[in-house]
């Protein structure tokens, strides 16, 4: 059996680089119509809109900033509507989280429609299908972040349409949780169909039911946190069945390095059955224990065009993994 390749950092292995451009520290990069949305880590830096049509030239077309407090890293497009995360950084009690709605019709100069306001830390992440957003805020009264669905169709009046949570996070309602903090929260919902698949960090992945999008309702959990150490950041449903089986891929986070412990995993879960979610495979990148800061899977390109996944890992890269054979994801 061949053995697998190893890369030193810094270089690539059938991926060209093809153009190049400096940036603040970006988050979740979206791409709609030639251009490029790019959600930073710190203020002032917000959101970055680039042309891409020419990939060898990127250009910058407008660039939003964001108040002191604020991390503003993630974007969604559709058409002429953009959306922007504002979540307030941990220790500050005055920046005020949310959602912010944008116009992009003219893309030199986006203008605020609306502005959702949240509670606590605000909205962390967040999925948009261009009439319905998926969000993870804090809302007053709760432990963490919860799921939200809003309605669009009106983008500059977004309308709560359903919330869950888990069992102990509404502690308005007299729940309690049976974990400390802000352990058991929303990362970011996915839909397909009328499902949610739903990263709670450290607990674990749900499936929603939200064929009443009014009522969402637990179809099924499933959480390896413990034995593993890394919380669940990404759940992605493969839109076409693998060899006949409904597939989930899900990655963990290395929200801290953990020796002796692995690097967080990317997981293959068949959901054919979805009362019963079965993880059937893993995928690890070779030296992570090496490295001196984090490693691990952390987030897959969540537009899929075929069974070949791209995938980043913090120190590991960006990576292709085939999932032709759900049962062994290969490089």
């Amino acid at each position: 059996m061949a053995s697998k390749p190893t890369y030193k950092f810094g270089t690539s292995h059938k991926i060209k680089k093809v153009g190049r451009m400096d940036l603040p520290g970006g988050g979740l990069v979206a791409v709609e119509k030639g251009y490029a949305y790019v959600g930073h880590m710190d203020p002032p830096y917000g959101t970055s809109i680039i042309n891409v049509r020419d990939p060898k030239h990127p250009k910058l077309v407008s660039r939003l900033e964001v108040p002191e407090g604020i991390h503003s890293h993630k974007v969604r497009v559709s058409g002429d509507v953009m959306l922007v995360n504002y979540e307030r950084y941990a220790g500050n009690k005055e920046a005020q989280g949310g959602l912010k709605i944008f116009d992009i019709s003219k893309k030199a100069a986006p203008r605020e429609i609306a502005f959702f306001k949240a509670a606590g830390r605000g909205v962390h992440r967040f999925t948009f299908d261009g009439r319905y957003a998926y969000i993870s805020p804090e809302m007053e009264g709760y432990a963490g972040n919860i799921v939200m669905i809003l309605d669009l169709k009106d983008p500059t009046k977004p309308e709560e349409v359903g919330r869950w949570w888990a069992p102990g996070q509404w502690l308005g309602g007299g729940e309690s949780p049976a974990w400390e903090g802000r352990a058991h929260r929303c990362h970011h919902p996915m839909r397909k169909g009328d499902r949610l698949y739903v990263s709670y960090w450290h607990g674990g992945l749900v499936i929603l039911d939200i064929s009443d999008m009014s009522r969402p309702k637990m179809v099924s959990q499933l959480d390896w946190s413990p034995p593993f150490p890394a919380p669940t950041h990404t759940t992605l449903p493969i839109p076409w069945k693998i060899m006949d089986r409904d597939i989930l891929v899900v990655t963990d986070e290395e929200a801290q390095k953990l020796q002796p412990q692995p690097q967080a995993f990317f997981w293959v879960v068949d959901i054919t059955e979805e009362t019963r979610p079965t993880p059937i495979a893993t995928f690890l990148l070779p030296d992570g224990h090496k490295t001196a800061g984090r490693f691990g899977a952390h987030q897959p390109a969540e537009q899929v065009h075929g069974n070949t996944l791209y995938v980043t890992w913090f120190s590991g890269g960006l990576r292709a993994v085939d999932i032709s054979n759900p049962y062994l994801p290969k490089e």
